[in-house]
């Protein structure tokens, strides 16, 4: 798996795509969670769940139906609270909110399809198991847990995520700014 900084940094360049005003620090955080989300699959060893099962890790939580029904559902709770109440479900910002979460979810699969370890990826499930990676893997799998961070194969974990995301993002973040400031 990619790691959650990895992961949070995405979801955060993903909502900077759009300027909608009801997009707040509150659906921010949520954008953030629903971008690791996916990796509470690992709780799945805890009961004896095998990794390749359905419900093993990157399985069922880090495919597309996943990523979809999550989209839809954490929006339809957030259209209750009062800050929402005057947003309508079917309309263009509830569309945008939900393509922003839908996004967000989903590129925590394609991050991890990216990494060279693992079994891959059920981006089908629960329609189709197979597992599997992209082409091309140029991303350090990430170690399951902190502490392994602090380590030299940690260290090459994070390089390779700031070579292959974190410049990405930061390039992409960097021109949205320009054009921002160019704009106005």
């Amino acid at each position: 798996m990619a790691s959650i900084f990895t992961h949070t940094l995405v979801a955060y360049a993903i909502t900077k795509t759009t300027k909608n005003p009801l997009l707040t620090n509150k659906f921010l955080f949520l954008v953030i969670v629903s971008s690791i989300i996916p990796d509470l699959d690992v709780l799945a060893f805890r009961f004896g769940i095998a990794y390749g099962d359905l419900w093993g890790h990157r399985g069922l939580t880090h495919s597309l139906t996943f990523a979809f029904i999550w989209a839809i559902a954490l929006w339809s709770l957030l259209l209750r609270s009062s800050e929402y109440k005057q947003c309508l479900f079917l309309s263009k910002t509830s569309f945008i909110a939900m393509l922003i979460l839908f996004l967000s979810t989903a590129s925590h699969g394609l991050l991890d399809a990216m990494t060279n370890g693992g079994l891959g990826v059920a981006f089908f499930s629960p329609f189709d198991t197979t597992r599997y990676f992209l082409p091309w893997q140029p991303i350090q799998v990430s170690p399951i847990g902190i502490s392994a961070f602090f380590s030299s194969y940690g260290l090459r974990v994070i390089l390779s995520e700031l070579i292959w995301v974190g410049i990405p993002c930061a390039t992409f973040l960097a021109i949205l700014k320009i054009k921002n400031t160019l704009k106005h």
